[in-house]
């Protein structure tokens, strides 16, 4: 394998493994093990969570290389004149995979910042409220909080979601919830504005919720919907924006689309795009209705064009993670191998380590799979234990996927992806089995 490595490594350097032509001149590796070859991994690191952070595939690294020795070659050429013809690539192309149009869609540095766009903009009034879950990503549900405590004070509104659950049952309960908070009697019941946070797929535990028939319900109650779609692009097929219609959506292309880190895309359709008044941070080219010359807001697309100095390589880099995808057979075929994988994953580490998996029949699991952790439920989350299973998962064994406290008992999620192979949960099972031990004995002390 190492040799291998080094042989793609060399072409690599050479430039002839990074254009579009020259990858479809050769077949590329199996899914498996023999995909550790493209990327640049320890070589005795096994990777269950490439859902936090990404994994960056050498072809993508070396067209980013090469991008930023084109970019330091003449900055000012690069940046004034030729990058926005590349943003504008970039950004119809992931357009047209999520069901978009081009300029319904720009790139913002990740998820976070896109949400917290979408929710500073609102012009929040007394009276309105904000709707999340019990699973919203923890920094999402610190941003909503925020805007709570921040005048004219939003209400803030969680709806409990408990996992093991159905999509019956969550539907059920987002209707009755939004049905609820809507109808509250209040004497600013006409004008209050209501927004729903929902995730597409949620972190933690790492399962696919029915985003579209909740989108769906906010649009027949009068709630505006903002889709965390973080784990979404790369991951979920079919996502078709144009049809689902949320009123703002926002997911991660350094995760499961295989960019650099970080970029995310920040979809507004053109119908909302008056929410959206200034990025952040505000761009020069802000429009004040206090301007003398004030002739109108800054178009949507515009406002995001150029807002500070960045390095724009990460956001540049979604071609050449869409040139690599298309090299490996496609959305289709990369994650019939990932899904599938991760039932038949999920199953063996559950039974290895004597537990279950959250989703037996698999309705609510794409790519990530959640197995029960042999840890007593009354030994609850604190930093020290999440700490110890860490340091024993990456530090003694080399291995990670994301271990979690959820509805009284542990989990891990494991992030499953082409260069995994059924033996690789059999290292984690010993990992864990390793690490939960450690816990437990710390628990009595």
């Amino acid at each position: 394998m190492t040799d291998m490595k080094t042989a793609v490594s060399s072409e690599l350097a050479q430039g002839t493994l990074t254009s579009n032509v020259e990858l479809a001149k050769q077949a590329p590796p199996l899914f498996g093990h023999a995909m550790h070859k493209l990327f640049e991994f320890d070589p005795s690191y096994v990777n269950f969570n490439h859902g936090s952070y990404g994994s960056l595939p050498m072809p993508v690294r070396v067209a980013c290389d090469k991008l930023s020795a084109h970019i330091e070659a003449n900055p000012d050429k690069f940046l004034r004149i030729e990058c926005v013809h590349h943003w504008i690539e970039a950004r119809t192309r992931v357009a047209k995979l999520i069901g978009a149009n081009t300029d319904e869609c720009v790139l913002v540095p990740n998820t976070l910042h896109g949400i917290n766009t979408i929710l500073r903009n609102f012009e929040w009034h007394e009276g309105d409220i904000i709707i999340e879950t019990t699973t919203t990503y923890n920094a999402v549900s610190r941003a909503i909080r925020h805007l709570g405590d921040t005048p004219p004070y939003p209400q803030v509104s969680t709806l409990n979601l408990q996992f093991p659950t159905t999509h019956a049952d969550i539907l059920e309960n987002w209707r009755q919830h939004i049905r609820r908070v809507t109808s509250e009697k209040s004497d600013l019941q006409q004008t209050r504005k209501v927004v729903a946070l929902i995730d597409a797929i949620a972190a933690n535990p790492g399962v696919r919720l029915p985003w579209k028939e909740m989108v769906a319900i906010c649009r027949d109650a009068g709630v505006w919907s903002v889709v965390d779609a973080a784990h979404s692009i790369g991951q979920e097929l079919d996502i078709n924006l144009s049809e689902t219609k949320p009123d703002f959506w926002v997911s991660t292309c350094h995760k499961w689309l295989f960019a650099k880190r970080s970029c995310s895309i920040l979809y507004v359709p053109e119908r909302n795009q008056h929410v959206i008044k200034s990025c952040i941070p505000t761009p020069r080219n802000y429009c004040s209705p206090r301007d003398e010359d004030y002739n109108g807001p800054q178009s949507f697309v515009n406002l995001f064009e150029r807002n500070g100095t960045i390095d724009y390589v990460p956001f540049l880099s979604v071609n050449a993670a869409l040139d690599f995808r298309q090299w490996l057979g496609g959305e289709y075929k990369i994650n019939e191998y990932t899904h599938n994988l991760a039932i038949a994953g999920g199953k063996h580490l559950a039974s290895l380590l004597g537990t279950s998996v959250m989703d037996p029949d698999g309705d609510l699991t794409l790519n990530m799979v959640n197995v029960e952790l042999p840890i007593p439920g009354d030994i609850k989350y604190s930093n020290e234990i999440n700490k110890l299973l860490i340091n024993t998962l990456l530090v003694e064994w080399n291995v990670y996927a994301v271990p979690y406290y959820h509805n009284r008992k542990w989990w891990t999620r494991c992030s499953v992806q082409i260069w995994n192979e059924i033996s690789d949960f059999e290292v984690l099972a010993n990992a864990f089995k390793d690490a939960c031990q450690k816990v437990v004995k710390f628990a009595k002390q």
